[in-house]
């Protein structure tokens, strides 16, 4: 891993889970890691019960927008998160691949998102305490 690895989040729509969660790891782990997501369809704004879970924990990710999935951000990741894209996301030796299963949140109201959001929430602190734990 480099002094600063870099992770990737992709879902679908990146307009739920992935955007969560690229929120989650900037806001837990600031500038330790870089940061990005996006979708292998991308929908045209970020869930609006997704916004309104992150806001109760003090996540502001209403100016976020969902972003094509490309070739160069998986190549310039050191782990890529996928979590239901399925086969689109591309695969490059020597990078870490994860898949998350988790709920999506598309259609969903805010009680519904709230448990996905927890969930990411545990993953993410998981996943700093593993970067951070690596011998460098």
């Amino acid at each position: 891993m480099p002094e600063k690895p870099s992770v990737l989040f992709v879902c679908v729509h990146n307009a739920g889970r992935s955007q969560m969660a690229a929120a989650y790891l900037s806001h837990l782990a600031g500038d330790a890691v870089e940061v990005r997501s996006a979708g292998s369809a991308p929908a045209d704004t970020v869930n609006p019960a997704v916004v309104e879970a992150m806001a109760e924990e003090g996540v502001d990710i209403s100016a976020e927008t969902p972003k094509i999935l490309t070739v160069d951000a998986v190549r310039a990741s050191d782990v890529v998160i996928t979590m239901g894209c399925g086969d689109t996301c591309p695969v490059f030796p020597g990078k870490r691949y994860l898949d998350w299963t988790l709920d999506d949140p598309a259609g969903q109201g805010l009680d519904a998102v709230r448990p996905i959001r927890d969930e990411i929430r545990r993953r993410v602190e998981k996943l700093i305490s593993e970067l951070t734990t690596v011998p460098r």
